[in-house]
């Protein structure tokens, strides 16, 4: 192996390790914890914790920020949490509900959640279906990259999303636009900046709510109808849960 070749071996052997394969599942939803958080959620002392943190920064999957006397862990870009997202599909991992409280959990995460910045889950699945459907966005002849058609520029202007704008602000460790296997529905759902901007927009129009402690999501009412509209979707296949169950 030359110089410039990747590293997989050591990558691997970073993730492959039960401890560290935790600490990065609990970080795949984009937010940033303490080292104490992440001691507890790998069930190690705070000890072993430090020296499997200092391990996956040093190995570029984690990143580290200074907040007064605390340290914050996040992942280190989205590459890390695509390639997550990856494995955990190609190991056939799902959620295993023990208990009624886990089995409430299991669909939650299955119905939408985020996978790093961006939807995934079966919303995200749905909607990135919707948008190869209907000719939104196409492959760009490299695989899993997609580029937007004209009919996409117009789906996300109604979403206040500026492509060429977004183009140019994505930088060389990012994808644009990228299918991202979902690990749970064993479908793509949409990846890299592009998805990252769709996301963004859902959550500050009050159509997605993040949930404390979890990478679940709950998409409100609102939410439902907009994307629905927007995507040309049946909007029973939207229906936010409070409405679900009404019926």
């Amino acid at each position: 192996m030359s110089g410039n070749d990747p590293h997989v071996a050591k990558i691997a052997a970073l993730i492959g390790d039960p401890a560290r394969a935790n600490i990065l599942k609990a970080l795949m939803d984009g937010r940033a914890r303490t080292a104490k958080e992440l001691a507890h959620i790998a069930g190690v002392s705070a000890q072993t914790a430090s020296g499997h943190l200092a391990k996956l920064v040093d190995g570029e999957l984690l990143a580290m920020a200074k907040q007064g006397r605390h340290r914050y862990f996040h992942l280190a870009n989205s590459l890390v949490a695509e390639a997550l997202e990856s494995l955990m599909a190609l190991a056939g991992e799902r959620p295993v509900p023990r208990h009624h409280h886990q089995a409430r959990i299991a669909a939650d995460l299955r119905a939408a959640r985020t996978c790093y910045d961006h939807l995934a889950g079966k919303l995200g699945v749905l909607l990135f279906e919707q948008m190869v459907a209907t000719g939104c966005i196409m492959p760009a002849g490299e695989a899993d990259d997609f580029v937007v058609s004209t009919e996409g520029r117009r789906l996300f202007a109604q979403l206040g999303i500026d492509i060429d704008a977004l183009a140019v602000k994505t930088g060389r460790r990012r994808h644009f636009a990228r299918a991202c296997l979902d690990w749970s529905e064993r479908s793509p759902h949409l990846a890299g900046a592009l998805g990252a901007a769709l996301a963004a927009r859902c959550f500050e129009r009050g159509w997605l709510q993040r949930r404390r402690d979890s990478r679940a999501v709950t998409l409100t009412s609102a939410g439902a109808t907009a994307l629905a509209g927007i995507f040309g979707l049946p909007p029973e296949q939207l229906a936010a849960p409070e409405d679900a169950a009404r019926h």
